[in-house]
């Protein structure tokens, strides 16, 4: 469920990403949209990196080194 989740988040993220790029190349900065959707990417980047933060440090996430 944990890397459903996770997945979800960066293909969000990756939609924002290009919606940003569509925006910019068809909108030439008339309009806002751009800085929206790319500030949504970093939202949801941000909420990404904090959701997995909080899952390691409650044990739903287990982090593993590597052995050598």
């Amino acid at each position: 469920m944990e890397k459903l989740l996770i997945i979800a988040f960066i293909l969000l993220i990756l939609w924002n990403l290009g919606a940003g790029l569509y925006y910019m190349m068809v909108d030439k900065g008339k309009t806002d949209r751009t800085v929206k959707s790319l500030s949504w990417r970093i939202g949801l980047s941000v909420l990404l990196i904090l959701l997995v933060i909080a899952g390691i440090f409650s044990g739903v996430i287990k982090p593993h080194g590597i052995h050598g």
